[in-house]
Formats: C-alpha cells, sequence, structure tokens
C-alpha cells in the first residue's frame, strides 16, 4: 500500500513538524475546521475529513496516498455496486498538475484505480479527461 510508510498515529500538523496558530475568531467554519483536522491523527480522519483537506491542498504529502489506497481497496465494491465515493475522488483528481508531477507514481497509481471504475458521472469523467490529458506522458511513463 502506497500508505505503508506513513505513521497514521500522527496528524498532519506533526509530520508536518509546523503548528499553525489558531484560526482568528472571524474565521469561516471551514478555516476552523481545516485547522482541526490538522491537528487529528491521521487514523482518525473519515473520508470526509479526507476529501476536506486534500481539497484545500494540506497535507498532500500524507494524504494522498492514504487516500489513493482507500480509493483502490473500495474501487471493486463501488464498480460492482455502481456507488462511488465521488468527492473524494474529485478532490484527489483535480489536484493541480505539479502535485502529480511531483509524485508520478501516485499519479500513475490514481490512473489505474480509475481504470477499475465503470459508470463514472459525467463530471467525473471531465475531471479524468483532464487528468489524463495534462498528464499523458507521466501517465505511459
Amino acid at each position: 500500500m502506497l500508505s505503508d510508510s506513513i505513521d497514521k498515529n500522527k496528524s498532519v500538523e506533526e509530520l508536518e513538524g509546523v503548528r499553525w496558530p489558531d484560526p482568528p475568531q472571524s474565521s469561516t467554519n471551514l478555516v476552523r475546521g481545516v485547522h482541526e483536522l490538522r491537528r487529528r491523527a491521521i487514523k482518525d480522519l473519515s473520508v470526509e475529513d479526507l476529501r476536506r483537506l486534500i481539497g484545500q491542498d494540506v497535507g498532500l504529502r500524507w494524504l494522498l496516498p492514504v487516500a489513493l489506497d482507500h480509493l483502490r481497496e473500495t474501487a471493486p465494491q463501488e464498480a460492482a455496486t455502481g456507488w462511488y465515493d465521488d468527492d473524494l475522488l474529485s478532490a484527489v483528481m483535480t489536484r493541480t498538475e505539479s502535485v502529480w508531477r511531483e509524485q508520478p507514481r501516485l499519479a500513475r497509481h490514481l490512473d489505474e484505480t480509475v481504470r477499475m471504475l465503470t459508470d463514472l458521472s459525467p463530471y467525473i469523467q471531465h475531471e479524468v479527461k483532464g487528468f489524463r490529458a495534462a498528464l499523458s506522458d507521466v501517465l505511459t511513463a
């Protein structure tokens, strides 16, 4: 598994070695939530928590492998039932091209996982096409 070397008993904050200051009182719920989730052990993050953090580009070094493992583990069941965790897949799929170019192994893993899925929603199909077009050289390497 991609995330085997990640200590999931630690938080993103602990793994990064950087403590963010508390958000200002006037912060949005999203900002306060992201700050709180950075301090939670990775093993205690839900799929929705992963989606939220990844969607905000927080802790990608540690969270992308965890999310990719989850997507790969659930792909056969999701392909069989036709139900997909589109939100997490979308959050992962839509990270910037530079993220995937820095970690081509993860990009190829994601592409392989998506190939296992059937009957993707139109918006996910659009994201897959964009991902593959931007990274065609990485995915065929």
